[in-house]
């Protein structure tokens, strides 16, 4: 039986093989990490000196509930009020990408066993929802944003009808952060923000915007931003508005 993997998934699951203490949980787990590295059910079974029947029983358990613990003992635990009051309190001041995740921080923090589907109705019950962050601009200033609002209005009260107003600025590519979907407890309130922030690339791209007339915007393209090329720039830029 193929079994198909994550990243956090294969994670989870080599933490949770690191730190459980009972030896069939580890060749349950084993087994899973080897069929999804393209192992077959024989060649796992021997290489952990088990039946190759027990093998396809135990790659069926993970693959239908993801299963790892025997019968006898095996059936998911629960959390104590103590327990779950902590997990509530990590969970909303940390935020986890997966519920593997959660399941194999549980485990190391008790050694409580949860499937992925139990765990998923776990934090449903206790009002989280599997959802984006909220990006806001690094070191924002909204007293400088509204005072910069205040200054435009007073400009295009004082310019003509044909004389333009025109946003210029100097940009780059960037790799800006990427927003991921964790678990977050529901309702407004409780919305994670999350700085984002980027990184200079090679290009440099110059541009003018006019809002009232989106369609002449200028833009070039320079090997580097200098005075002789913001020269050109502003030559580009009477082309496109002549006196």
């Amino acid at each position: 039986m193929k079994i198909t993997l994550t990243d956090a998934q294969k994670e989870a699951l080599e933490l949770m093989h690191d730190t459980t203490r009972d030896g069939r949980v580890r060749d349950r787990i084993k087994a899973v990490l080897l069929a999804s590295e393209g192992w077959t059910a024989q060649m796992i079974a021997q290489a952990l000196r088990i039946h190759e029947s027990t093998v396809s029983r135990h790659l069926k358990d993970y693959s239908s509930e993801e299963k790892l613990a025997p019968e006898n003992g095996g059936s998911e635990s629960r959390l104590s009020a103590e327990q779950t009051t902590e997990l509530v309190a990590y969970l909303t001041a940390n935020l986890m990408h997966t519920t593997a995740q959660i399941v194999a921080w549980v485990w190391t923090r008790w050694q409580v066993t949860f499937t992925v589907a139990g765990m998923t109705k776990w934090l449903h019950r206790q009002g989280f929802s599997y959802k984006k962050p909220m990006g806001t601009p690094h070191k924002s200033d909204t007293d400088k944003q509204q005072q910069f609002i205040e200054r435009y209005n007073a400009l295009k009260a004082e310019c003509g009808q044909n004389e333009p107003i025109l946003f210029i600025d100097v940009v780059h590519p960037t790799q800006s952060t990427k927003l991921r979907y964790g678990w977050m407890k529901r309702g407004r309130t409780q919305v994670k923000v999350v700085e984002t922030t980027g990184s200079r690339t090679r290009l440099n791209i110059i541009g003018a915007l006019n809002l009232q007339r989106i369609e002449a915007t200028v833009i070039r393209d320079y090997p580097t931003i200098n005075a002789k090329n913001v020269v050109l720039f502003f030559c580009a830029i009477r082309e496109t508005y002549p006196l």
